[in-house]
C-alpha cells in the first residue's frame, strides 16, 4: 500500500483494507479520512467496517465520500477540518488517493495559499494528475452566485448567504435561530456567525428569505432584519399555513394575512439578488406554503429534496401531501441538469460529514425515491415511511415563532416570553 507525504501532517493512499488499519496506528497515524463513497467496487470494504477497526485501533475517522464530479466546497471544508482537528499525522485515502489530494489542494487554492496552475504541478510531482482540481476551480470561479452555507449541527440545518460578487449584494436563506428546548434559552450564535461572514466579505444584504414556516427551528429573520435592515420574505400562501395554525394554537389574535414579512412571492414571480435574476417557484407537498427560490444556476429546495443519498422530505405535517410533493419535485427536475440544489437539511447518514449540494442531475441518477421511481411508487414509499417517523421535536414550539416571521412572543407583565403548547394536537406521538 503505497502512502504519499502531502505536508507535514496529510499523507494520501489508496484504497485501505481493513486489515491496513493497524499497521497504520504503528506508524504513527492518528486520523484516517475515507473519501470514497461505499460499494464502488465488489472488493472495497464498506464505511462501517473501517470505522469499526479505526475506533479498536484508537484512530479518528472522517467519512467524507466524493466523486471527481460531486466534490463542493462543503466536503472542502469538511476534509479541512478532519485534518486541522487531528491531533496528529492523517491518512487519507479513496480508490487511487486522488481524490483526496484533490480535496486538500482545492482547499489551498480556495485560501489563497496556492495558485489552481501551481496545484497541478504539486499534484504532478506526487505522481497525480490533478488537473480535475484545476477544472474544478475554473468552474468555481464562474458560478454565480456564490454560495456559502452554514451548519447547524443541533438542528441539522444549512443556512445560506447567496452573493453576486459583481454587486457585492446578497441574500440569507433560512436562517437559523438557536434555541434549547431543556433550557427554554434562545440564542443568536449561528445569525451571528452569518453576520460576521457578511461583514468579512464586505457584503450587503437586500433579502432574508424564508422557504416556508420551519417545524425543527426557530427562524432568524427578525433578528437579522433588525440588524441590517433587509426585507424579509416567503411564499405567499404562508397565509394558509398561518389559518391552519390559528386553529392549532386556538389564536384569535394572530394575523393571517402574511404582514409578518415585508413581501409575499407568488409562484412564478421575478426579483434580483444584485444583478443576478431570481425567480420563484410554488414548491408545496412537504407544507402548504413552500416554495423554492432560484437564483442564477442555485436551486433552494430547503425540505423538498435533501441529497441523494437522503432521499426526499416528509409529507406527513399539518397540510402535507406526498403526491402534491412529487409534482413538486417534478417542477424543480425540470430545471437544467447543471442547476446546482441546495438543500435545507442533511442528517450525515453513515455518519458522514455534512454536505447541501448537489445538481438536478445528481438527483435524477442518484436519488433512490426518483430513480426509475413512478408517482404511485413514491407516494407508497413516502407514505410507509412517514408512518414510521415520530414528529419534529420543535414543531409545536417552533411554528408559533415562524408563522410570525421569526418573532419570539411578547414579552409578559414579568418581562418574560412564554410559548403556548396545545396538548395532543398533534399525531404521531413516539411512545417506544
Amino acid at each position: 500500500m503505497p502512502i504519499t507525504a502531502i505536508s507535514d501532517k496529510l499523507s494520501v493512499s489508496p484504497q485501505l483494507s481493513v486489515e491496513d488499519i493497524p499497521s497504520l496506528r504503528d506508524k504513527g497515524f492518528k486520523t484516517l479520512i475515507s473519501n470514497r463513497p461505499d460499494n464502488e467496487d465488489t472488493f472495497q470494504p464498506n464505511t462501517q467496517a473501517g470505522r469499526q477497526e479505526a475506533k479498536h485501533c484508537s484512530l479518528a475517522y472522517a467519512f467524507i465520500p466524493v466523486t471527481a464530479d460531486t466534490i463542493t466546497e462543503a466536503d472542502v471544508r469538511a476534509f479541512q477540518r478532519a485534518v486541522d482537528e487531528s491531533n496528529g499525522p492523517v491518512l487519507a485515502y479513496c480508490q487511487t488517493g486522488r481524490r483526496s489530494l484533490d480535496l486538500y489542494l482545492i482547499g489551498e487554492v480556495l485560501d489563497g495559499r496556492m495558485s489552481a496552475d501551481e496545484a497541478v504541478v504539486f499534484g504532478r510531482s506526487r505522481g497525480f494528475d490533478t488537473s480535475s482540481a484545476a477544472v474544478w476551480l475554473e468552474r468555481h470561479a464562474a458560478r454565480r452566485p456564490q454560495v456559502k452555507g452554514f451548519f447547524d449541527k443541533r438542528t441539522w440545518s444549512v443556512q445560506y448567504v447567496v452573493s453576486d460578487p459583481a454587486t457585492r449584494k446578497c441574500a440569507i436563506v433560512d436562517p437559523v435561530l438557536d434555541f434549547d428546548e431543556r433550557a427554554g434559552a434562545t440564542a443568536t450564535i449561528n445569525a451571528d456567525a452569518i453576520l460576521d461572514y457578511v461583514r468579512d466579505n464586505d457584503l450587503t444584504v437586500e433579502w432574508i428569505l424564508d422557504t416556508h414556516p420551519h417545524a425543527d427551528h426557530f427562524s432568524a429573520a427578525q433578528y437579522l432584519k433588525e440588524k441590517t435592515g433587509a426585507q424579509t420574505a416567503i411564499g405567499e400562501r404562508v397565509v394558509d399555513v398561518q389559518k391552519l395554525w390559528q386553529k392549532i394554537y386556538n389564536w384569535p389574535g394572530l394575523a393571517t394575512d402574511g404582514s409578518q414579512w415585508d413581501r409575499l412571492f407568488a409562484d412564478g414571480e421575478d426579483f434580483k439578488v444584485g444583478s443576478i435574476e431570481a425567480k420563484v417557484l410554488f414548491s408545496p407537498g412537504h407544507t402548504l406554503a413552500s416554495i423554492t427560490y432560484v437564483i442564477g444556476d442555485a436551486a433552494f429546495v430547503h425540505d423538498t429534496l435533501f441529497l441523494p443519498d437522503s432521499g426526499t422530505a416528509r409529507a406527513d405535517f399539518p397540510g402535507g401531501d406526498a403526491r402534491i410533493l412529487w409534482t413538486s419535485i417534478q417542477d424543480i427536475l425540470a430545471l437544467p441538469d447543471e442547476t446546482r440544489i441546495f438543500t435545507g437539511h442533511d442528517y450525515q447518514p453513515d455518519g458522514r460529514a455534512p454536505r447541501w449540494e448537489s445538481t438536478v442531475a445528481d438527483q435524477k441518477k442518484f436519488n433512490p425515491h426518483l430513480a426509475g421511481v413512478t408517482e404511485e411508487e413514491f407516494v407508497a414509499l413516502r407514505t410507509k415511511r412517514d408512518k414510521t417517523l415520530p414528529m419534529p421535536k420543535l414543531i409545536l414550539h417552533a411554528l408559533q415563532v415562524n408563522i410570525r416571521g421569526g418573532r419570539l412572543p411578547e414579552p409578559e407583565a414579568n418581562g418574560k416570553r412564554y410559548l403556548k403548547l396545545p396538548l395532543d394536537a398533534l399525531q404521531g406521538a413516539a411512545w417506544e
